[in-house]
């Protein structure tokens, strides 16, 4: 097995290679607005690192969001493109998923990432591996007076210290974590599709016509 993992829902652009044992190569990128240019290089990098080429391939996966439209549809397209044309086994995960993955803490907790619009993604998990509430998008106060005994967990967490419980450090969703939750058999895949959760931010004007 060589598994080619990516996650584009956030600024961070973040690519890993599985061997099925262990990661065995890493890249990261940083842009908000940059998700298309700084993809491929990391790929490209992630690849160089693990001394594999693309044909060596047997599966890819990618975080599905919840994430701004651009950069999940960067992320989600190139995992449909590259199974496609490889062949390769498609795996979608959460984004969130992928944060939890790396939380150590014991009981509940909360995710949250940023959503723009001075509002979260969020989700609730009852151990690193299984979600039981969310994803969905809620303003910080208001998730904070729907769970305020659990702590949060990710880069939204932090952003609203103060209002959420913010706990951890301020992670974005990564790569290795990705692949070595599918790898585990313990991540909940979900069809590679961009898990929005609401309407972009610009959308195309449509005039109606007069007769």
């Amino acid at each position: 097995m060589l598994l080619l993992a990516f996650d584009t829902a956030t600024p961070a652009i973040t690519v890993a290679v599985h061997d099925g044992t262990t990661v065995v190569g890493e890249a990261y990128g940083e842009g908000a607005m940059a998700h298309g240019e700084l993809l491929a290089p990391a790929i490209r990098d992630a690849m160089a690192q693990a001394g594999a080429a693309m044909a060596d391939l047997t599966d890819v996966a990618v975080g599905v969001g919840p994430g701004p439209f651009t950069g999940l549809r960067v992320g989600v397209v190139t995992a449909l493109t590259l199974g496609s044309t490889l062949g390769l086994t498609t795996h979608g995960v959460c984004s969130l998923d992928i944060v939890a993955a790396d939380v150590d803490a014991d009981g509940e907790f909360l995710v949250a990432t940023d959503a723009r619009r001075k509002e979260v993604y969020w989700a609730r998990y009852a151990s690193p591996w299984q979600r039981i509430d969310g994803p969905d998008v809620l303003k910080p106060a208001d998730l904070a007076a729907l769970h305020p005994d659990l702590p949060v967990y990710g880069s939204g967490a932090h952003l609203y210290d103060g209002i959420l419980a913010a706990a951890g450090t301020a992670a974005h969703p990564r790569a290795a974590a990705l692949a070595t939750l599918v790898v585990s058999g313990k991540a909940a895949e979900v069809p590679l599709e961009p898990l929005y959760l609401r309407r972009p931010d610009a959308e195309p004007q449509v005039s109606s016509k007069r007769a």
